[in-house]
């Protein structure tokens, strides 16, 4: 099927009056209504929100005693700001999270207090001993670990050989991956 001259001014007209792509469609025949709505677009006519040809439909559609609605109250005028009105922005909460804008230091993590007192020592001994590496240096051969906050200049990761089949060196490895809590393995 080709737009023909003709059947984009049926188009027109009945876009126009405000038929429905469907019926639009349906009145060309072989035709669909995405493709009705694809030429629309093409063609740039209105969505019809507030065209002549919306208003018309719906007034014919609309029972008489609807036509007499009061006029809608003016717009409050909007009162001047005062310094103290407004109160500092909060982190926005997603489910019971909350999302840390950048740049500010992340809360707590709960697993924190589940990782044991050796291997963060082991952490602080290996990342001063780490190479410091850039986003760019890093390779399969070297630890991903992050260290800092990637918003600062102070942002690296460790860089040290990583353990056969892990991300991370040997140290790392011990605080990313802990073994399942006694709990969960009873459910296995």
């Amino acid at each position: 099927m080709s737009w023909t001259d003709e059947r984009v001014e049926i188009l027109k007209k009945m876009w126009g009056e405000g038929q429905s792509a469907s019926q639009i469609a349906k009145e060309l025949g072989g035709v669909t209504r995405n493709a009705v709505i694809g030429k629309v677009h093409r063609l740039g006519l209105s969505n019809r929100a507030g065209s002549a040809g919306a208003k018309a439909a719906a007034k014919e559609k609309a029972p008489k005693a609807e036509a007499k609605k009061p006029a809608p109250a003016p717009a409050a005028k909007p009162q001047p700001k005062t310094e103290s009105a407004a109160p500092p922005p909060q982190p926005k909460v997603a489910g019971r999270r909350a999302i840390i804008p950048a740049g500010q230091p992340l809360p707590p993590q709960p697993s924190a207090n589940e990782i044991s007192p050796e291997a963060l020592a082991k952490v602080n001994e290996i990342e001063k001993k780490s190479k410091k590496i850039g986003l760019m240096e890093l390779t399969e051969r070297t630890c991903k670990w992050p260290v800092g906050d990637p918003a600062t200049e102070d942002f690296w990761f460790c860089g040290l050989p990583v353990k056969a089949g892990k991300p991370y060196c040997e140290a790392h490895v011990g605080v990313a991956f802990q073994p399942m809590s006694s709990r969960r393995d009873r459910r296995r």
